[in-house]
């Protein structure tokens, strides 16, 4: 007898950029460094007591740049948040007031923030189906949002979860080649099941002549069925944007989006997406709708099943009111709270390592996990790859001890970087934003308590977006806000820090 064992395929090798510079100093910090050192001593020559003068002052300012938390951010950056958030308050816009007896121009409910700007339009792709379009007008951006349904992982064999990882990462390496593609997002919604749906398909369908009996237990089951499930929804944004030096009609952008759609989808169904389709300008809204007043969703579902549709427009589609605090922000009929990724899980995981982070959480009213991707074209790709590899050679080559064995692993692990990525594989930046949705405050705290068993049982580490809650929200609604997008400071500068 043949007594073979099936091994689990494995996952990993993912990352962190290396900072640019000095150490902790940064690209932009090592400059100072070495450039204050030329000052001294051409100051030294004239005077000693006027170079300590001068070295005083720059060493208070580099300090700060040394000192870092875990995610890698220094003083400076903590320094901007917090006077981010004063100037905020003191203006009032940690506040939001919209309908017909608010301020706001026309009397409607439109989404605020990084939204308000935000209109949406519709076209049709090569099968006819109806597809919404989202101008962020101040970035020039438009996105688009595919909703599917992934066939799941349980009950199949290893062997084709493995096709199905490997079909996705075809999928995200495609999405580097993609003209003006600036960023993508895979948004997993979660959420108590009301009940709608099965109460709209079953009780119906009941003879009014059937048995006392079996009417009582398809009424108990339409009843009950909610209390023990959940309803999930997968929705994925593609943003692109205009070459620089280009004005192109939206007409235009509409239409070669509707050229594009169909590949994308077959992508999604090969990686085990499911029945993917688009989503029209009326189920954006709807979706964006529910996730600032969970209270509807129930009558949502209704009208949907109902009456096959809503006519909700995107102008009514954000809170009538919602307030922004340090840790929290209050919206309609429930309160939420973002966290953001620090620390991806080290090592090798399983396929399902993110699987009890994307279930549903009890106690919570919505749960929304967003995985951000920021694809990098080929040429760039080749320059980062083999920085990597040169500055990983360099630290196995001349340390000592456990820190020799541990700059060896890295020079293994960007060496295969290095090689995949000469195989035509795609690198991508990628981050995960989390953001859990209860009824009141007063429910925050146990909703810290969960999601602190969540990131341990998924390996990773995740930090409260605390003073930024309401961006933090938009980021992980299926909208295609891009964080790096809307930063005060450039990416390209942040890096540099």
């Amino acid at each position: 007898m043949s007594t073979e064992v099936a091994a689990r395929p494995t996952y990993g090798n993912w990352r962190r950029p290396r900072r640019p510079g000095l150490g902790p100093f940064g690209l932009i910090g090592t400059f100072g460094v070495f450039g204050g050192l030329v000052l001294i001593l051409l100051v030294s020559l004239a005077s000693l007591l006027a170079a300590l003068a001068v070295a005083l002052p720059l060493t208070l300012v580099l300090v700060p740049l040394t000192m870092r938390t875990q995610d890698g951010r220094n003083l400076y950056q903590l320094l901007a948040l917090r006077i981010g958030w004063f100037r905020r308050k003191a203006k009032g816009s940690h506040t939001y007031v919209s309908g017909p007896l608010s301020q706001r121009p026309g009397g409607r409910f439109r989404p605020p923030g990084l939204l308000s700007r935000v209109t949406v339009s519709e076209g049709r792709d090569a099968y006819d189906r109806p597809f919404g379009v989202l101008h962020h007008r101040g970035r020039n951006l438009y996105t688009i949002v595919l909703g599917c349904e992934p066939d799941g992982g349980s009950l199949v064999d290893p062997d084709q979860v493995d096709v199905w990882v490997a079909s996705w990462g075809e999928w995200l390496a495609r999405l580097s080649h993609e003209p003006e593609l600036r960023g993508a997002s895979v948004v997993v919604e979660t959420a108590p099941d009301p009940g709608t749906r099965l109460a709209s398909e079953v009780l119906p369908r009941i003879r009014q002549d059937a048995p006392p009996a079996a009417r009582a237990v398809m009424e108990e089951v339409v009843q009950r069925y909610p209390s023990a499930s959940s309803e999930m929804h997968t929705y994925i944004t593609l943003t692109y944007g205009i070459p620089q030096g280009q004005k192109r009609d939206q007409a235009e952008v509409i239409t070669d989006l509707a050229i594009r759609i169909p590949g994308l989808l077959a992508g999604l169904v090969g990686a085990g997406g499911g029945s993917a389709t688009p989503l029209s300008a009326e189920r954006i809204a709807e979706v964006v709708r529910v996730a600032y007043d969970p209270a509807v969703s129930a009558e949502v579902l209704e009208a949907r099943a109902q009456y096959g549709g809503t006519g909700l427009e995107w102008d009514d589609a954000g809170p009538a009111a919602c307030v922004e605090t340090v840790n929290a922000y209050h919206h309609d009929s429930g309160v939420s709270r973002t966290w953001l990724l620090t620390l991806a899980p080290r090592g090798t995981v399983r396929s399902n390592v993110l699987h009890g982070l994307l279930e549903d959480a009890p106690g919570t009213r919505r749960k929304r996990v967003a995985l951000l991707y920021r694809p990098i074209d080929p040429a760039t790709s080749a320059r980062i790859v083999e920085a990597d590899r040169r500055a990983a050679q360099f630290m196995a080559t001349s340390g000592r001890g456990m820190v020799q064995a541990r700059a060896a692993s890295e020079m293994q692990a960007a060496e295969q970087t290095a090689a995949e990525e000469a195989a035509g594989a795609g690198l991508v930046e990628f981050s995960l934003m989390l953001t859990v949705t209860v009824d009141s405050a007063d429910q925050l705290s146990d909703a810290n308590v969960t999601v602190r068993n969540l990131q341990a049982a998924a390996r990773i580490t995740l930090r409260p977006a605390d003073r930024m809650q309401a961006a933090a929200f938009s980021c992980t609604l299926p909208v295609g806000v891009l964080p790096w997008q809307h930063t005060l400071i450039p990416h390209e500068l942040q890096e540099a820090l």
